[in-house]
Formats: C-alpha cells, structure tokens, sequence
C-alpha cells in the first residue's frame, strides 16, 4: 500500500513523505508497538487530562518531540517514522496537524 504522510510542524514548516508499506495484521501490530517504544523512549507527555493515551495521541507526541529540525537533520529517523505511522494506522493519507493535536485521514 502507498500512502503520504504529512506533518504540519506550523505555517511554515511542513514535510511530506510517500512511503510503501505491508498492510498486514502482523507488521501493523509490530508498528503500533514501535509507537509505543518511541513514544516511552522520547518520555513524551501524555496530551489528556485523563492521562489516557490513544494511538493517534502517540503519532502527534513523537512526532513533536523529534520536531522539524529532528526530521530534517535525520531524513532515515524521518522515513521510518513516515513508514511505521502508515504501517500502524493503514490509510493512504495521514496528516500530522501538530498546532491543532489533530491526525486527519
């Protein structure tokens, strides 16, 4: 499956990846888990008052965490965050909205 993957870092910073990725049951489970390790591995906050955290809660925290300068600098961690996001999510195309905590299809 191909899909793009966009982040919105503000205005005037966004990047875009076009990835291909295997839609299987097993691989998305394994990039679930990479969210998960990532995001623990990052100490991202938790974006809920609940403390309750969501799969698309983990997309927005690593993704802020590593920043567009983190992305840029590092085009490989770049594409395998691009990769796993579209691996775990399955959708031909995610946007990453970082200002507005919101993970669009």
């Amino acid at each position: 499956m191909r899909s793009i993957v966009t982040v919105i870092f503000n205005e005037r910073q966004r990047l875009e990846y076009v990835v291909d990725v295997d839609a299987s049951p097993e691989r998305q489970s394994e990039a679930q888990e990479w969210l998960e390790a990532t995001w623990l591995r990052l100490e991202c906050e938790p974006l809920r008052h609940s403390g309750k955290v969501l799969l698309l809660d983990k997309v927005l925290g690593v993704a802020d965490s590593v920043g567009y300068a983190g992305f840029v600098r590092n085009e490989d961690r770049a594409q395998e965050f691009a990769v796993q996001v579209a691996t775990a999510l399955g959708r031909p195309v995610i946007n990453i909205d970082l200002p507005g905590l919101t993970v669009g299809f």
